[in-house]
């Protein structure tokens, strides 16, 4: 190659040589593009999981009736409840549920009762514990019995237990309440007879739960609950905790509530809140 030639591919000579800058300048673009389509298709995505996400909850939380239910709770106001009067909108609707900050102002029972009156009946309810902000020093050890466990000496064995407390309220009656409540011996136990000593031993043990089937705190529950005449049956979360118990006394007919529990002293509770919500709430008449 003769140095004329050689010199003229220098890159000195602008010749036999491309500058540097098309080729930065094309990639340069190509990038923006990239980016432009990586941004549209990240927001495409996220866009969708949100639609997704409040189809979720907005299906958890309003659900039609199954075949044969009827529901008791619409999603969207208390129609067909009977608010406390006085309670000064402690009992509210929130996204869909039945929200309860244990703070009702009412002055006679701040409890939550359906306007309805019913007899036998299977009424399915979902709930779930907001938070347990009342540390219990006095919850017991509760052997199938009903009885509870004692020491050496004779006195009761208790636990310290994070403790919140609600129920559903049969017929009208309060002491038939089906408990929602952090002891160890589970939801679903029917805490007036249990711990009424008149009552025959069978009864007793009738309304002590069979197993623990609760789930964690702040995870949604779901109860099938049975009564037929003065027996009461309860399904939690797919397991059979009482099974055709006796409910002595109970009338024939009553209303259904949700139930209020706990207060406070100088700002701090002194028993267990019912921190409580309910949702998807039906019953079938039998």
């Amino acid at each position: 190659m003769s140095p004329k030639s050689f010199a003229s591919r220098t890159p000195h000579s602008g010749v036999g040589f491309a500058s540097p800058r098309p080729r930065e300048s094309m990639r340069a673009s190509c990038y923006t593009k990239f980016m432009r389509k990586t941004s549209t298709l990240i927001l495409a995505i996220v866009s969708c999981l949100g639609i997704l996400s409040a189809l979720v909850v907005l299906g958890q939380g309003n659900q039609s009736a199954p075949a044969g239910f009827v529901s008791l709770f619409n999603g969207k106001d208390f129609q067909g409840w009977k608010l406390p009067e006085g309670d000064n909108g402690h009992w509210k609707i929130v996204d869909g549920v039945i929200d309860y900050d244990a703070m009702s102002e009412a002055k006679d029972g701040k409890d939550l009762w359906t306007e309805k009156e019913y007899g036998d009946f299977v009424l399915r309810v979902e709930w779930r514990i907001k938070g347990t902000p009342y540390k219990n020093p006095g919850v017991p050890i509760i052997l199938p019995s009903g009885d509870h466990k004692l020491d050496e000496n004779g006195k009761e064995i208790t636990m310290v237990v994070p403790d919140s407390d609600s129920g559903i309220l049969l017929r009208g009656f309060p002491k038939s309440q089906v408990n929602i409540w952090c002891w160890p011996t589970g939801s679903g136990e029917v805490y007036g007879y249990r711990m009424d000593k008149k009552m025959p031993a069978a009864v007793r043990a009738g309304v002590t739960p069979k197993i623990l089937a609760d789930k964690n705190i702040g995870e949604w529950n779901s109860f099938e609950i049975t009564l037929k005449g003065d027996r009461l049956s309860v399904v939690l979360n797919g397991q059979k905790v009482l099974e055709n118990a006796q409910l002595p006394e109970i009338p024939e007919r009553g209303r259904i509530g949700l139930q209020h529990h706990g207060s406070k002293k100088d700002g701090q509770w002194n028993s267990p809140p019912s921190l409580v919500q309910f949702r998807n709430i039906w019953i079938k008449e039998l």
